[in-house]
């Protein structure tokens, strides 16, 4: 919806809503994952949308994890983060471009996933799923302001109370666990992460105990399994 006020698009939510609502029924899908997305039509090649016609459309498709839900290796990307003065951290199809980029070099590298980090040495996000880390015990959720303020995070901030602040790399590669969390990814547990130069190198994580429990909560809140997140959920 931020995205579409921003480009000057209307969005009706209860139009979307009905529509989401109508093609799981149709597609008889019990858990799913859900793509919704609004875009121009046909008009003129220049940049000015206006006056353009407007579309919405709807894709639901089988629970098929974004990380596969498995332990993740992730290596920081040389690319930035799309800066927020410049392209606000909204689901904008545009964006993704900047992780298209940062997946590739990760994966020529024998990874999984990357991991963005700002020109101070600050974690911003991964390249579709937000950040969090464990230390002696304490949950933190990764805040800056280049990153997506994700739907999952919000939910996981809200069911574990993790406290939510700036981290550097130092901090990630010093924690006791790391995962990245996200709608496609749900909850992802990290198992190293290749920092990409010798002063940093390289760090691996055990078991990720608290990921494990965090992920089980998660699952049991979407899934309806818990009192919890009633107020969230909405009857297909």
């Amino acid at each position: 919806r931020k995205g579409a006020e921003l480009l000057g698009m209307e969005f009706d939510v209860a139009v979307a809503t009905d529509a989401v609502l109508k093609t799981l029924r149709a597609n008889r899908l019990g858990d799913a994952y859900i793509r919704p997305l609004a875009w121009y039509g046909a008009g003129s090649f220049g940049l000015d949308v206006a006056g353009h016609p407007q579309h919405l459309m709807v894709a639901t498709s089988a629970t098929n994890l974004h990380l596969g839900g498995n332990r993740t290796r992730v290596s920081v990307s040389s690319w930035r983060r799309n800066p927020a003065p410049s392209l606000p951290p909204l689901n904008l199809c545009g964006a993704y471009v900047n992780s298209i980029l940062a997946k590739r070099e990760a994966k020529a590298r024998g990874s999984d996933e990357a991991m963005f980090v700002d020109d101070a040495g600050d974690a911003v996000e991964c390249t579709g799923a937000n950040l969090f880390f464990v230390r002696d015990g304490e949950l933190v959720a990764v805040e800056h302001r280049d990153a997506l303020p994700g739907i999952t995070r919000d939910t996981l901030i809200a069911l574990t109370g993790a406290t939510s602040r700036p981290a550097s790399l130092r901090e990630l590669l010093d924690a006791d666990e790391v995962f990245a969390c996200g709608t496609a990814a749900e909850i992802a547990p990290i198992s190293e992460i290749d920092a990409g130069n010798a002063d940093a190198g390289e760090r691996r994580y055990g078991d990720n105990p608290k990921t494990r429990e965090i992920a089980a909560l998660y699952a049991q809140a979407v899934r309806g399994g818990t009192d919890q997140a009633d107020a969230w959920l909405t009857v297909v």
